[in-house]
């Protein structure tokens, strides 16, 4: 914030001594009186308000790029890994997955199934019906795109997620992309438990599965490409492949591979869109589960620096209603801890409470955990409504108010809120 300091006035040559000392010692009293003023109103932001993001004499779009996993990233996406990180130090992003892809089916609602996109509104929000805004942050999957059935589900899916995708971007809003890919080897479903084959090793170079991987990564490279927004810029993604790993629920999970097995699989991913399809567009994210204490445990299969942007972790166990918002706040701790020191951005990739058994789940469990801790999560994302599952309310639901309540917090940013991200200003 550039502060504006004012001149004295040209004194006459003929004024006394004691009239001099008068007006200097009256400036001197209004210039204290000014600045602390001004300290005041920048350490205290009114609630509701966009706060208005830093920027450094020294920024510039090529030493964020410096710091990025590629350095050859479009500007746009350096300047959201940027804006992302000042946002975090006093505010955190509200997601939703799916957000205007599909919702709640009742007699309220109306909302249409997923598969009946043609001629359904792609403006419909739970989360705008309840709160009159939409969210900030959008979550994507690349599940259906790269899947091994046969049929014209996969271009429907292309479709409708790059309209959605699209549209958030025009709206200023920050898309990230999680990967349930199917197992490469099997050609089955991504959980461990409907197709137990092991496919870690497989992906990688030499493995049976590597061509049927690499067809899958131009798949996702190819698309990552078509997204342009109005602008006439690709749009940025926060790629989020291979989550929850320290689980052992999908393929790629605990027990089904090495942590050097995983960490491999993940730097080849991000080698290989990187480095051989030139994907200049994404920000690449890595979330574990729950399951860690220590650091040394939420670091088990790291990637490393060089092949992260973003620390995450998901976590729905932590946050149900009979637990304490502190427990979940610890775990968010040492993510949030870990981003601060290496210059990544840290975020609660996945949570939520399934149909919010708890009227006040959202202020009372996780505003308190995303409070607890002096954290700097840049978005807390929950998971996709649907027909028969949900997890932020529809319109007339006993949570609704908590919701708004939630939403009204000066900490929670959603779309209406939030600042221009896809440029440094």
């Amino acid at each position: 914030m550039k502060i504006l300091k004012s001149k004295s006035t040209e004194k006459k040559l003929n004024m006394n001594f004691k009239k001099l000392c008068f007006v200097i010692t009256i400036c001197a009293l209004i210039f204290s009186s000014c600045k602390k003023s001004e300290t005041e109103m920048v350490e205290t932001q009114t609630p509701g308000t966009v706060p208005n993001l830093p920027v450094s004499s020294t920024t510039s779009l090529a030493t964020i790029k410096a710091g990025l996993v590629d350095k050859n990233a479009t500007d746009e996406t350096a300047a959201l890994f940027y804006n992302m990180k000042q946002i975090a130090k006093s505010n955190v992003l509200f997601g939703h997955q799916d957000d205007t892809k599909r919702g709640v089916t009742n007699a309220t609602t109306q909302w249409a199934n997923e598969q009946q996109f043609t001629g359904v509104s792609t403006s419909q929000s739970d989360v705008k019906a309840v709160t009159g805004a939409y969210p900030a942050v959008y979550g994507h999957d690349f599940i259906h795109m790269t899947n091994f059935s046969t049929g014209n589900w996969f271009d429907y899916e292309k479709s409708i997620a790059r309209t959605l995708t699209i549209e958030a971007y025009n709206r200023g809003g920050i898309n990230t992309y999680a990967w349930h890919y199917a197992n490469p080897v099997s050609k089955g479903n991504f959980y461990w438990a409907d197709s137990p084959v092991t496919a870690v090793n497989q992906v990688l170079p030499g493995g049976t599965a590597n061509a049927t991987f690499k067809a899958s990564l131009k798949i996702v490279a190819d698309y990552a490409k078509s997204l342009i927004g109005a602008d006439g810029k690709l749009v940025p993604i926060i790629f989020r492949p291979f989550h929850e790993m320290d689980g052992s629920w999908f393929w790629w999970g605990s027990g089904h591979c090495t942590a050097a097995e995983y960490i491999a699989m993940y730097q080849y991913t991000v080698k290989y869109l990187r480095d051989d399809l030139g994907v200049r567009n994404f920000l690449f994210a890595w979330s574990p589960d729950r399951n860690f204490n220590s650091q040394s445990q939420y670091l088990t299969y790291y990637p490393g620096d060089e092949y992260v942007d973003l620390v995450g972790t998901d976590n729905y166990e932590d946050m149900k209603a009979n637990v304490s918002p502190t427990v979940a706040a610890s775990k968010f701790k040492i993510v949030s801890d870990y981003a601060k020191a290496h210059n990544k951005l840290a975020a609660l990739t996945e949570t939520g409470l399934q149909n919010l058994n708890k009227s006040d789940w959202f202020t009372q469990q996780l505003l308190k955990s995303l409070k607890n801790q002096n954290l700097e999560f840049s978005y807390a994302l929950l998971w996709a409504n649907t027909k028969d599952a949900y997890w932020t309310p529809y319109p007339g639901h006993p949570a609704a108010s908590d919701f708004m309540n939630f939403k009204n917090d000066g900490f929670v940013l959603f779309a209406d809120k939030m600042p221009s991200v896809y440029q440094i200003k």
